[in-house]
């Protein structure tokens, strides 16, 4: 990437719009907007007034030919989002008023930028670390009112600031230890040894607190991956439907309509939930269906939770037996549909079936509910299990710095496996050399979080996941 570039790009959704935006940023952003951009008051945009809207017209320089009535904005740096000078296009939000001008800034010297690049050099410049440019694509990808309260969060530096001072009590710890190092006649006293062991002990603590808000805030980042696994004809789709409440899935009553998985995200409690609804499980010959099969089952070993839908007004037949055996070492939850008909169904069933044990011989339980998909019964009881198998211990309007990325959960993990050989170096009277070594690798492993560690490979993996434009 050459960081003396001018860059420019659509920052706006391609298709019909009130606005489009043509963003540039770079040292020749003012002047390559100035080639083409024609004020009917003459006024010059290097000499504009900083984030001020100028109106005017963006013409082609080569034949004056018009191509759009505009609104302008310069921005000076470094008071701008890459901390560079940007200029901001405002045009009409058609395609072809955007491309017009998109190409003649190009002609007139930037380049397109690549996905993220804005942001890139965002991070690049200082203006923000690469644990707040992961935030951006976060909070635009939020789905939920809480997903985007903990990408915001995030972006204004809630997760950068408890990992630098971690840093920043990992560098103290090492001036320490290096201070023995560089004078070997001065052996470090028990006093000293006790309060450098209790502080790495305590960074220790705060380190595996932040791990254990991973395992529950991820799903605000990535959704609770929920698959409707069952039979033919149980009520799969009818109840993607129900708790959409739009039809999204088409309802027959001929077996395999469903053959390909049908995602959708639902908003439970704040929680965004990706819900799959899933071909019928059965044996087929059909070509087709039985990819659709393949695919089910496919989402099922995948998700973070499945549900499990059996006929109530039918007795289980083979294909529901084989649905109880597949779900056994899954989060399952057990639904009966069709609650509104006469039952004929026998949940003991269900419970041989399932008798199957964790963990020191401790039983998995699965929570069984009765709804209807039709009539809307017991839809409100299973989101609220949705919820609650996903974030059992999650609380309302929870407070704190929260892990959510996976990456940012593995450089914890490596810099707590770091601290704890440290630790147990000093508890083996280990050559203070070594200690220190680890507690520098420790510091390393959370600086991969903020970026003040990183490397091209890290960078071009976090910023091709963003659009061109941002």
């Amino acid at each position: 990437m050459f960081t003396e570039d001018t860059i420019a790009a659509i920052s706006t959704p391609l298709g019909e719009g009130g606005i489009g935006i043509v963003r540039l940023s770079g040292k020749g952003s003012i002047a390559i907007a100035e080639k083409i951009f024609f004020s009917p008051k003459n006024k010059s945009l290097k000499n504009s007034v900083s984030h001020r809207l100028l109106y005017g017209h963006i013409k082609d320089p080569a034949t004056h030919d018009e191509i759009d009535e505009v609104l302008i904005t310069v921005m000076h740096s470094p008071y701008t989002y890459t901390k560079e000078d940007v200029v901001e296009i405002n045009c009409h939000g058609g395609m072809t008023p955007l491309i017009k001008t998109l190409e003649l800034v190009i002609k007139e010297g930037a380049r397109l930028a690549e996905p993220g690049e804005f942001t890139r050099r965002s991070f690049i410049n200082g203006r923000i670390d690469l644990s707040q440019a992961e935030a951006v694509l976060d909070l635009i990808r939020s789905r939920t009112d809480e997903s985007r309260r903990i990408a915001l969060e995030q972006l204004q530096g809630g997760l950068s600031e408890k990992i630098t001072d971690l840093r920043d009590r990992l560098k103290e710890l090492c001036v320490h230890l290096e201070a023995y190092i560089d004078f070997p006649e001065d052996v470090i006293e028990t006093a000293s040894k006790e309060n450098l062991t209790q502080s790495m002990k305590e960074i220790e603590t705060e380190l595996q607190k932040l791990l254990k808000t991973y395992e529950e805030a991820r799903f605000f980042r990535e959704g609770v991956s929920t698959a409707i696994v069952g039979r033919p004809n149980v009520g799969k789709s009818s109840l993607l439907n129900a708790l959409l409440r739009k039809d999204r899935a088409i309802v027959t009553d001929i077996p395999g309509t469903t053959r390909d998985v049908i995602e959708e995200y639902l908003n439970i409690k704040g929680l965004p939930v990706r819900i799959m609804d899933t071909a019928g499980i059965r044996d087929v010959h059909d070509v087709v269906e039985k990819e659709g099969v393949r695919r089910s089952l496919q989402s099922m070993e995948n998700a973070d939770l499945v549900i499990a839908i059996f006929d109530g007004s039918e007795q289980l037949r083979e294909e529901d037996f084989e649905v109880l055996e597949k779900v056994k070492s899954k989060d399952t939850l057990i639904v009966i549909n069709k609650c509104d008909l006469p039952s004929v169904f026998n949940e003991s069933e269900i419970a041989s079936r399932l008798s199957v044990t964790g963990q020191n011989n401790t039983p998995f339980e699965f929570p069984v509910l009765r709804i209807s998909a039709i009539r809307g019964n017991g839809l409100e009881e299973l989101k609220n299990s949705i919820f609650n198998s996903s974030l059992s211990n999650w609380k309302e309007g929870r407070e704190g710095v929260l892990v959510t990325n996976l990456r940012h959960k593995l450089a914890i993990e490596n810099a707590l496996t770091a601290l704890n050989r440290a630790v147990s170096g000093f508890a083996e009277n280990n050559p203070l050399e070594i200690i220190a070594f680890e507690i520098r690798d420790s510091l390393d492993r959370l600086g991969e979080i903020v970026g003040a560690v990183t490397t091209e490979d890290i960078l071009d993996s976090i910023f091709k996941n963003f659009c061109i434009g941002k």
